[in-house]
């Protein structure tokens, strides 16, 4: 009971499990995953009793029915079981998208965080001159290079001994 959370107890939370999942990517896509799992098998039994119920439904004829009445009776009953396979299968693609949405959220969370202390670190070069010029020397401040060629400083005197680049 010392774990608070948003002034309730936390093993009193019934969202606790939801929030944790919320957090994880990996575990938010099993969930969905199982999820889909149920609606997909749903949606397999739905579509077979869809087709048993068209069969009985046109099959079923009344003596004295003209052409087409059978159908025209069964076509309600066969709309709704279409209307409810075609939010099935909305659900089933929405469920998907949210998984990947869900990735890439975090990618995307990732990259902004990486992109801002780049530009941080640009920043506080651009701010500062002798943080730019450290990371090229490495330790090497202040100290002249042994052959200093062509740019190094030379004197009149020493002509004759200088060395080429």
């Amino acid at each position: 009971m010392s774990t608070e959370n948003n002034g309730q107890p936390f093993f009193d939370d019934p969202n606790a499990a939801l929030r944790e999942i919320a957090q994880n990517p990996a575990a938010y896509a099993h969930y969905l995953a199982d999820f889909n799992r149920v609606v997909l098998d749903m949606q397999a039994k739905l579509e077979i009793l869809q087709r048993e119920a068209r069969v009985h439904c046109r099959g079923t004829r009344v003596e004295g029915d003209k052409m087409g009445q059978a159908f025209l009776r069964s076509f309600p009953v066969e709309k709704s079981l279409n209307d409810v396979l075609k939010n099935l299968k909305s659900v089933t693609s929405g469920l998907e998208k949210s998984a990947h949405k869900r990735h890439a959220h975090d990618e995307k969370v990732k990259e902004v965080r990486k992109n801002r202390k780049e530009k941080a670190q640009i920043k506080a070069r651009k701010n500062n001159p002798t943080l730019q010029a450290a990371p090229e020397n490495q330790g090497q401040q202040g100290v002249q290079s042994p052959n200093p060629g062509y740019g190094g400083p030379t004197s009149i005197y020493n002509l004759d001994r200088r060395e080429s680049a």
